[in-house]
């Protein structure tokens, strides 16, 4: 399970929180909800304080969302591992 909380009021600056799991139909989930706020010409901060876990998808979510602008916040120590090791060829 994902939830997404935004943690401020402000429409043009987004800070959501994600907290749970990044596997899965989650990964879906984050996804339209970045990509929704991107198109809309937002930029998207992202609080990663209380994700446990990020599967394969996850990553390159993450990875895919960092390439479109999203900033990364508070990563545990296992994701900040995982976004610093190189993206499989």
């Amino acid at each position: 399970m994902l939830r997404i909380t935004n943690l401020t009021d402000e429409p043009a600056l987004p800070l959501l929180k994600a907290e749970g799991r990044l596997v899965g139909p989650w990964v879906i989930l984050l996804r339209r909800h970045c990509r929704k706020l991107l198109n809309d010409g937002r930029t998207v901060d992202l609080d990663l304080s209380a994700v446990t876990y990020v599967d394969q998808a996850g990553l390159a979510l993450l990875r895919d969302l960092v390439g479109r602008g999203v900033r990364l916040h508070a990563c545990s120590a296992f994701v900040s591992e995982l976004l610093n090791r190189k993206a499989p060829r």
